[in-house]
């Protein structure tokens, strides 16, 4: 499986992917991450917070962000250099996640590809910020 050439990446070019968020989903993050904080796995607690409900893990935003990159742009063998992220708003069970990827820079001569990132519900942010990656190059 190969990505996309760092050759053909074009300032502009984007992916995007969709995913709703599920109960199942934060609890299997919080098994793997070991970020078991109530507000995301107890209703109870949950509630009592200024969110009045479960909210998801920002980082499972962070994830979907890592998948664009990993698999779709620029795809298999892109290496993830660095990602900032801001988390505007919260995600909750039911939320369709789109999650998009934007070349913004290319740098020639080190390969790197940088990305804008953002993470939307209902066309409202919820997670923004910029990744760096190299992308792999075209055999010669």
């Amino acid at each position: 499986m190969q990505g996309i050439c760092f050759e053909d990446l074009a300032v502009g070019q984007s992916a995007e992917m969709h995913r709703v968020v599920g109960a199942a989903d934060i609890e299997a993050f919080a098994e793997v991450s070991g970020d078991s904080n109530p507000v995301h796995l107890d209703e109870d607690y949950a509630k009592a917070t200024p969110f009045g409900e479960r909210i998801a893990h920002g980082m499972l935003s962070g994830a979907y962000i890592s998948a664009i990159l990993g698999m779709k742009l620029p795809g298999p063998g892109a290496i993830y250099l660095s990602q900032s992220l801001r988390f505007r708003r919260p995600v909750k069970i039911g939320d369709l996640v789109v999650a998009r990827a934007t070349v913004t820079a290319l740098d020639d001569a080190r390969g790197r590809v940088t990305l804008e990132t953002v993470c939307q519900v209902d066309g409202k942010t919820v997670v923004d910020g910029e990744a760096v990656v190299i992308a792999p190059r075209r055999a010669a």
